[in-house]
């Protein structure tokens, strides 16, 4: 069971079904936001340390720490990190905040899991669109503050793998670089060929100081990839892939070429 399109009010409800059918454990969902009041302020939301979120197949926490300008204690802080198109609420994760500091200004984070393992993980949230940061912070004099803040994106990380034979080669001969780019499959849980790509051939003559990108290749059904260049000096060969927003970029290790 896949659960998608979630309203805030009905999340709790929903999330609750997700985890007698799958076993996982899920939080509460934060109250209802009000209008600020006060001279609290949240100065600072971060998500992931300002870096966006790289998925595999397997669970991953992610740290969210807000800020807090206030001059009496915190009473209470709720972070949570939300996948949300208008007023449909298709991922959330979150609690209550752990806070740090002395005088006016705390210090409060939570980690979150994103476990595309589970129900409300699945392809159709990858990318930097509708993700956000929601912090609501309750003082001890009555001050409140709440409201959504930007996010990093949530990409699916991919994989390459590289070779080059035949080695070793006579210089001037035909050198054939071979490779596959997978991709974290969110849905199935597995990583698959990502067809379609644009993926640079990238070499570097011996003793390397700097790559340059001697071809562009296009992945094909099953996320193979097929090369030929002219065996010129020894050099290392190497598979680069600068991914659009959705995945994740990555490059393949390095292959070392013998040239005789």
């Amino acid at each position: 069971m896949r659960l998608r399109a979630l309203t805030r009010t009905g999340v709790a409800a929903a999330l609750a079904v997700a985890a007698l059918a799958t076993g996982a454990v899920t939080t509460a969902v934060a109250p209802a936001a009000h209008a600020a009041t006060g001279n609290l302020r949240i100065t600072k939301v971060v998500v992931n340390g300002g870096k966006d979120i790289v998925l595999t197949t397997t669970a991953k926490k992610v740290t969210i720490t807000a800020t807090v300008s206030e001059d009496s204690a915190l009473k209470e802080v709720w972070i949570d990190l939300e996948n949300e198109v208008g007023d449909q609420l298709n991922f959330h994760a979150g609690g209550v905040a752990t806070c740090t500091g002395t005088g006016t200004v705390k210090t409060c984070s939570r980690t979150v899991t994103l476990d595309p393992r589970g129900d409300l993980i699945h392809n159709g949230l990858a990318g930097p669109r509708n993700w956000k940061a929601y912090v609501q912070v309750e003082a001890r004099d009555g001050d409140y503050k709440s409201g959504d803040y930007p996010s990093v994106g949530v990409r699916r990380a991919t994989a390459l793998i590289g070779d080059a034979g035949p080695e070793p080669v006579r210089k001037g001969a035909a050198l054939t670089v071979t490779g596959r780019l997978t991709v974290a499959n969110w849905n199935s849980n597995t990583w698959t060929g990502l067809a379609g790509q644009g993926v640079q051939l990238q070499y570097c003559k011996y003793p390397c100081t700097a790559y340059t990108t001697v071809k562009t290749v296009t992945s094909n059904s099953t996320g193979n990839l097929r090369a030929s260049v002219t065996a010129t000096a020894d050099g290392y060969y190497r598979w680069k892939y600068t991914a659009p927003y959705w995945v994740a970029p990555s490059i393949s290790v390095t292959d070392y070429v013998d040239v005789r």
